[in-house]
C-alpha cells in the first residue's frame, strides 16, 4: 500500500500522534500513541478518512462500524458513499435490546467492517464474528492506521482480507518526536 500522504500530514496537523510511554487497551506498552478520538472529531481527517474508505467500497456492500471508535467512521463513510451501516458491539449491552448488532441487517448481507486502529485485531474480530453469528457475510476489513504489530495477520487468519490507509511504519516515518 503506498502512503496517503495527506491523510499522514492531516493526522500529525490534529495531533492524533504522540510519543512517549502509553499503554495500550490490549494491555501492551508502546512510545507512540494514535489518538483516534482527536482524528475522528476533526472534521478534515474524518472526511479524508471517509473519501478513502467509500473509494475501496464494492456498489452492494453495507458498512459495519465496530463500537466505539469504527462508529463515527462508518457514519462519515455511510454519507460519503450513500450506503447503510450497521454497529458491531464488542459485548452486549444489559438493556435495550441486547443486541450485537445493531440496525437494519439481513442474512446473507455483505458487510464491509470499519476500524480505526488495528493493533491485535482482537476488537475487530470479535465484531467480524458478531456480524458473521446475525447472518453477514464479512469478507473485507477497512481501517485507518495499521500499527503492523500482528493484527492484520491475526485477521486474516479469520478470513477476512485487510485494507489499511495507513501503515505505523508511514505514519511514523520522519514524525517529529517532540
Amino acid at each position: 500500500m503506498t502512503a496517503n500522504q495527506d491523510l499522514i500530514d492531516a493526522l500529525r496537523a490534529a495531533d492524533a500522534v504522540r510519543f512517549g510511554e502509553f499503554e495500550l487497551s490490549h494491555g501492551g506498552t508502546s512510545e507512540y500513541y494514535v489518538d483516534k478520538y482527536l482524528f475522528e472529531t476533526d472534521p478534515q481527517c474524518l472526511a479524508l478518512i471517509a473519501e478513502a474508505f467509500a473509494e475501496r467500497l464494492e456498489e452492494d456492500a453495507k458498512l459495519a462500524g465496530v463500537a466505539l471508535g469504527g462508529v463515527p467512521l462508518a457514519a462519515a463513510t455511510s454519507v460519503a458513499a450513500g450506503v447503510p451501516y450497521v454497529i458491531a458491539r464488542k459485548q452486549r449491552k444489559e438493556y435495550g435490546t441486547g443486541n450485537l448488532v445493531e440496525g437494519d441487517l439481513e442474512a446473507g448481507e455483505e458487510v464491509v467492517v470499519l476500524e480505526d486502529i488495528v493493533t491485535t485485531g482482537t476488537s475487530l474480530i470479535d465484531a467480524v464474528e458478531a456480524l458473521r453469528a446475525a447472518g453477514a457475510t464479512v469478507e473485507r476489513a477497512l481501517v485507518v492506521v495499521d500499527r503492523e504489530e500482528g493484527g492484520r495477520e491475526a485477521i486474516e487468519e479469520a478470513g477476512v482480507e485487510v485494507d489499511a490507509l495507513v501503515t505505523a511504519s508511514a505514519l511514523l516515518a520522519d514524525a517529529g518526536r517532540d
